[in-house]
């Protein structure tokens, strides 16, 4: 990755009906932004000859793809079966975000059910680890990302996706800013961003700054963590000192916006970024 990538978790909300894919690709392309996270969150519901038609249509119009794998799956459920169901929708996500192009696949790792964070990595490390090794019996080569999320309940600080990401091979972070900022009440100001990316380098190393993949967003919490998603101007989040220190640092990869207001956002961060 050469540079910093500018895009919308899903469609721009302008994108013409029918809103597929495809039309979204374009879309982006037409507002001048350069990157899209595709969205299984609620399945995968993808044939193979769409999925061809997307890596088609990013090639050509030079937007590059990843994927959000579907929002029910826990590693560290209770449930056998619901185990099993989430290590599926993971292999179904890669199995279909290769022929599209996709270039990592994002997911939620679950919640800790009452357990303790301790008792709950190792569960959730041997279970992200036979997803890793079905993958590589089928053939399927793609980052699988964890991302941090924005609730207490919720697996995902940002040392344990950081600690995942240096035991398994494979897997890489996704850096939800606006998710630990909700989770801490903190992680709002250019030295406290800069600590992530410090955090990030001494665990990691370079080479994962280098290949970032980061959810943006304005953000609206309470005592437990995340309670929505806001468009910047209507939260507290200061998302143009993190696009400072995205910029000094020299970050590479993959900035995603989810705010509500997707392309403007988007837009929003990318016109901050280029005129710093």
């Amino acid at each position: 990755m050469n540079i910093l990538l500018f895009g919308t978790g899903g469609t721009p909300n302008s994108t013409p009906p029918p809103n597929s894919s495809v039309a979204g690709i374009a879309r982006l392309a037409e507002l001048g932004l350069d990157c899209m996270e595709m969205e299984f969150v609620r399945g995968v519901h993808m044939n193979q000859d769409t999925a061809l038609q997307v890596a088609a249509t990013a090639k050509r119009l030079n937007i590059r793809l990843t994927a959000h794998a579907p929002y029910f799956i826990n590693l560290h459920s209770a449930d056998l079966e619901k185990i099993e169901g989430s290590k599926y929708h993971i292999i179904q996500t890669a199995r279909i975000a290769v022929p599209c192009g996709v270039e990592s696949i994002v997911f939620h790792a679950g919640s800790y059910e009452g357990d303790s964070p301790e008792n709950a990595y190792p569960v959730v490390k041997k279970n992200l680890a036979e997803v890793l090794a079905r993958l590589k019996k089928e053939g399927i080569t793609i980052r699988i990302r964890p991302e941090v999320l924005g609730k207490s309940a919720q697996f995902g600080t940002i040392d344990e996706v950081l600690r995942l990401s240096s035991e398994l091979e494979g897997v890489l972070p996704t850096i939800d800013f606006a998710h630990w900022h909700a989770r801490t009440g903190k992680y709002n100001t250019y030295k406290e961003f800069a600590e992530i990316l410090e955090q990030i380098d001494k665990k990691l190393g370079r080479s994962a700054l280098d290949n970032m993949h980061m959810h943006i967003s304005g953000i609206k919490y309470g005592a437990k963590g995340e309670l929505k998603h806001l468009n910047f101007e209507e939260s507290d989040f200061n998302y143009k000192e993190l696009v400072k220190v995205l910029k000094d640092y020299r970050v590479k990869g993959f900035a995603i916006c989810e705010s509500p207001s997707l392309e403007e956002d988007a837009q929003r961060l990318k016109d901050t970024y280029n005129e710093l």
